[in-house]
């Protein structure tokens, strides 16, 4: 595996000033050069993951009609189970590719504020949450799970903040009501599945569309990311650390100085007998959906003037979305660059 993804100790931000400023310069490092950092010291309880890992599994252990039973809706709403082949991500860039391998459920703010902010967005991204009634344990320990992965979010845009040389606080403005998901996946591959079809991946290569992302993964291989030279290279977590990386809008705000960077999971290698699985718990914190995103002055001069027009972050999720599911390719914005080849190599 390669070494690419720094691991950086988080808990040192209550250390100082000094302190402080080391992390920030890691972490401006890693946001500069891969897109993607490891993050230990983040302080979500050992106990509230297993539970959450526990609940899931009784999830996916269920029968494929009852969970069907429990699917979004609509392609708009980001929320209950998703059966293997729902989706196909790498239509988010614009480009057609077979159905992904991989299951997932979906779930937002268990309890949204009665504030038109949110109220405005009731029927798409502040949806009601799906909740299974064969597994009562799963409210619990997902909500749980997802009210510490949001006050983690909010420590890493207060370290970007400071990262980016911006004022304390500057990303608070745009996340007062941020569109925050939590998806949990499976990959699995059980005895007698069919071979993937040419090109078919457990999650096909993509972007991520908000600010940032925090991702719980097995230390199963798997997730690839594509390097500062343009390869594919295979990533796998520390012990104990999260995996964070940037999404879409974070790379326009800083007019590409920090990455968004493309990233894909393949399948198990040919020949291997048996089943195979892994599993993942991505968090998505996405910002406002009526944020104005507009490249930072600061990340910005003569010779590198504004590469991107202004973004409503709500419209931009929802182009990159609906895209996937519906099968049509993304009309939101590209941060790809010169990176693009990599999507379909």
């Amino acid at each position: 595996m390669d070494d690419l993804v720094p691991v950086i100790d988080i808990s040192r931000w209550g250390d100082g000033p000094a302190a402080q400023a080391e992390v920030a310069a890691a972490v401006d490092h890693a946001c500069r050069t891969v897109g993607f950092l490891q993050v230990t010291g983040h302080g979500v309880p050992d106990a509230v993951l297993a539970s959450t890992l526990d609940a899931l599994d009784g999830l996916w252990d269920l029968p494929e009609e009852a969970k069907a039973a429990w699917r979004s809706p609509s392609a708009e709403i980001n929320r209950g189970y998703a059966p293997l082949g729902d989706e196909s991500l790498s239509y988010s860039l614009g480009v057609d590719a077979p159905p992904d391998l991989f299951e997932a459920f979906n779930i937002g703010p268990d309890v949204v504020p009665d504030e038109p902010a949110y109220q405005v967005e009731r029927h798409r991204f502040f949806a009601e949450n799906i909740w299974p009634a064969e597994t009562p344990s799963l409210r619990p320990a997902l909500v749980a799970y997802f009210d510490e992965v949001v006050s983690l979010a909010h420590r890493l845009t207060t370290i970007f903040a400071r990262a980016l040389g911006l004022p304390d606080g500057f990303f608070e403005a745009f996340t007062a009501h941020s569109t925050d998901t939590l998806r949990a996946i499976n990959y699995v591959r059980r005895p007698g599945s069919p071979d993937p079809l040419p090109g078919q991946l457990r999650m096909g290569a993509h972007t991520d569309y908000g600010i940032v992302t925090v991702l719980w993964a097995d230390p199963v291989p798997g997730l690839q990311i594509v390097g500062p030279d343009g390869a594919w290279h295979d990533v796998l977590p520390a012990p104990g650390a999260l995996l964070v990386n940037l999404g879409d809008l974070l790379a326009e705000w800083t007019n590409d100085r920090w990455r968004s960077t493309v990233h894909r999971v393949v399948p198990p290698p040919a020949g291997i007998d048996g089943p195979s699985r892994r599993r993942s718990i991505a968090f998505f914190h996405d910002g406002d959906h009526d944020a104005l995103v507009e490249v930072l002055a600061t990340c910005t001069s003569e010779d590198d003037p504004p590469r991107y027009a202004p973004v409503l972050a709500g419209e931009h999720l929802m182009a990159k979305l609906v895209g996937p599911r519906n099968r049509e390719l993304s009309t939101a914005t590209s941060t790809l660059g010169d990176r693009a080849a990599a999507v379909t190599s």
